[in-house]
Formats: structure tokens, C-alpha cells, sequence
């Protein structure tokens, strides 16, 4: 009876691991698979976007940081200043930038967050809004730098959450 017991008991593992291939695989199809196919399915392209490459090249442009202070406190692009999401006020960022036409790019994670804040800017009048696509995740996997706000380089990304981290491979992961 006792090697009955067993022996159903290994069939059944044996069918678990079996099929543990085929359930790992379908949830990982539901994630995120890229960064590309994440904007493409949760972005409407309301904001125009910059690349990392376009945004590193250029000068003069205003970094605005739309993720937590949490993130933000990990690492953030060189002289981006934090405007939050949630807490995002646009009137701090009228008193701060008053000049309409003033060129900004946007950020967070991977560019959803910052899309919303763009459109914000975008309906407060400002004339020139880009959203740096693939956020901090696709500069970072890129190689460019991130800072404390010690203002020192630090290869430490906060990676928002376990299910995002997935798109961001190259940085020193922060939950």
C-alpha cells in the first residue's frame, strides 16, 4: 500500500513537472515581452518621443523624472529634477519653467508614466514635450549613465517591480 502511495504520489509530480514548462511559458507571455511591445500596447504615441540616443546628444533640453521619489532616489538621468506621478503638481512645474516653449523630455520606467505627465504638460500649453522612449530601463540597458542624487554615477536602476524588472538588463536591479 505504502509504495501505491508513493507511486501515485510520483505520477503526479511527474505530470506536474511536465507541464510546468507549458504553464511558465504561457505566463511569461502575458508580461511584458520587450520594451517595444510594451509601449506599443499600452501607449497612444499622444507625446512625440525622443530615443536615448537623440536625448544624449543634445543640451539645453529640461529632464523631468515623473516616477516615485523612491525611484528617483535610486538613480536618475544627470540633472533631471523630480516631478512625481502621482504627487505631480503642474503648477510647481508652470512656477519652475515658466517660458511655454521651453524644451522638455519626460521620463520614467519604460515611458507609460511619462506619456500621461506629457499630455499633461502638453494640455498646460507646453509647445515642446518629448517622452524618452523606453524610459530610464532603455537608457540604462544602453549603457548611459545614471546618478545618485549625490550626483554620483551608479550602476543601481530601481526597477519598480518584479514584472517590469523583467525589461531592464543591465543595471543593478532595486525593488
Amino acid at each position: 500500500m505504502n509504495i501505491l502511495i508513493n507511486m501515485k504520489s510520483l505520477k503526479r509530480v511527474n505530470s506536474i513537472g511536465l507541464l510546468f514548462p507549458v504553464w511558465f511559458g504561457m505566463l511569461a507571455a502575458c508580461g511584458q515581452a520587450s520594451i517595444e511591445t510594451t509601449l506599443e500596447r499600452l501607449n497612444r504615441e499622444s507625446v512625440p518621443y525622443i530615443s536615448v540616443e537623440e536625448l544624449s546628444s543634445s543640451q539645453g533640453l529640461v529632464l523631468l523624472d515623473t516616477r516615485s521619489l523612491d525611484e528617483y532616489q535610486v538613480s536618475h538621468l544627470q540633472g533631471a529634477a523630480w516631478v512625481g506621478y502621482k504627487k505631480f503638481d503642474i503648477d510647481k512645474v508652470q512656477e519652475a519653467y515658466p517660458d511655454k516653449n521651453t524644451p522638455i523630455v519626460v521620463y520614467c520606467s519604460v515611458g507609460v508614466r511619462s506619456e500621461n505627465i506629457g499630455e499633461k504638460l502638453l494640455k498646460a500649453g507646453y509647445t515642446d514635450v518629448k517622452n524618452l522612449y523606453g524610459g530610464i530601463f532603455r537608457w540604462k540597458n544602453k549603457d548611459f549613465l545614471v546618478y545618485t542624487p549625490e550626483g554620483k554615477a551608479t550602476e543601481k536602476v530601481h526597477a519598480y517591480g518584479r514584472r517590469w524588472g523583467r525589461l531592464l538588463n543591465n543595471a543593478e536591479k532595486i525593488y
